[in-house]
């Protein structure tokens, strides 16, 4: 893939495949010959109806979703279920939460709100605590399996032997790499990472853990509800989700290293991840602290060890076509966001310059 385009690295509203970005171009006036828009049609309609239905078909087949689990295109964002979640799951009741960064803590925040909420474990930031605390009649056990800020991903979820459901924010890794199912009861996250325009929140929730809402959940955000109207008691993000379907389709078609598809995605992001962390671990101009054994594919932080450079690091990475670097502000530093539309040669146009600024500055 080639492109004239910079390579943006942002963590979210982030990059989208140009193919997808093309022909959303060119179907905005008229989409397939039905004189509308996709924001013009009716949520009703047979039009938005069929472009619903591939949606859903192609995602199912993607990350292969049993079919004991109902997938609903929702609104809100990630931070949006963290309320969401324990109105429908908790029955007021309790609540187990792992730490492992920024996003992970403002869940167990939310979820304090409606429930007895017990942090069952705190990483520093940097690592996946060991020692987890976790109570045999919670409702759920929360995790965050990808944290975009601090750059911690769980590259094999938790089995919880006690049988309590496992709740994932999988908001920055969703259609990356596959999902084992048989672990989870629930996955959430937001499309703006790896999906879509920000506005779509996608929920895949296991149809015994419908039914159990809290009766000061909000009907709209009911998974029962959501489910039985097929993502369609409200109106939905329609473009949200026709674009989503664009890009399911994109991922449907991709091909890299002899596979296709889903494979395809995972192989060649483990391949950008490797590629920058070889660069920022063999410099001494340059790091990532996070532990080797859980650093994140999709979000990868780094550190100037001169970090009176930062302002240049960044004005001369925008020079050179490499877009949205700059760390979170909670944690300083430089960020990487290497989302599926991320091709191989962004990492490597990235690495080549780490490499020329640490040569000129180092």
């Amino acid at each position: 893939m080639t492109s004239s385009r910079p390579f943006n690295f942002s963590a979210g509203p982030a990059t989208l495949p140009e193919p997808v970005l093309r022909q959303v171009a060119a179907e905005m006036l008229d989409w397939h010959g039905s004189g509308m828009s996709v924001m013009e049609m009716s949520h009703r309609g047979k039009e938005f109806g069929a472009i619903l239905e591939t949606a859903l078909a192609d995602l199912r087949e993607l990350l292969a979703v049993p079919s004991n689990f109902r997938v609903l295109f929702m609104q809100g964002g990630g931070l949006g279920e963290n309320a969401v979640v324990p109105l429908n799951l908790s029955r007021g009741g309790k609540v187990d939460v792992v730490v492992t960064g920024s996003w992970s803590r403002k869940s167990a925040a939310e979820a304090r709100r409606y429930a007895d909420m017990q942090i069952a474990a705190e990483g520093d930031g940097r690592s996946i605590p060991r020692d987890w605390r976790l109570r045999d009649d919670a409702a759920y056990v929360h995790v965050c399996s990808n944290e975009t800020i601090d750059g911690v991903e769980f590259h094999d979820l938790p089995h919880l032997a006690n049988g309590v459901p496992l709740v994932i924010d999988c908001s920055s890794h969703m259609l990356s790499r596959p999902i084992d199912w048989g672990r989870v009861g629930l996955a959430f996250g937001g499309a703006q990472k790896n999906i879509g325009p920000a506005g779509l929140t996608l929920v895949f929730v296991r149809d015994d853990l419908l039914g159990h809402a809290m009766d000061i959940c909000p009907t709209a955000f009911n998974y029962e509800t959501v489910a039985a109207n097929n993502s369609m008691y409200n109106t939905p993000p329609t473009f949200g989700i026709y674009v989503a379907g664009l890009v399911f389709q994109w991922v449907k078609q991709l091909e890299y290293a002899g596979r296709r598809g889903l494979a395809a995605i995972e192989q060649r992001n483990i391949d950008k991840a490797a590629l920058l962390y070889a660069a920022l671990d063999g410099s001494g101009f340059y790091e990532n602290r996070v532990d080797a054994g859980c650093r994140s594919r999709m979000n990868i932080p780094f550190f100037l060890k001169d970090e009176s450079l930062n302002e240049r690091f960044l004005t001369e990475a925008k020079a050179a076509g490499l877009l949205q670097l700059k760390g979170h502000k909670s944690v300083g530093g430089m960020r990487a966001s290497l989302y599926n539309a991320m091709p191989l040669e962004g990492a490597q146009a990235l690495v080549s310059f780490l490499k020329d600024f640490e040569a000129r500055h180092g």
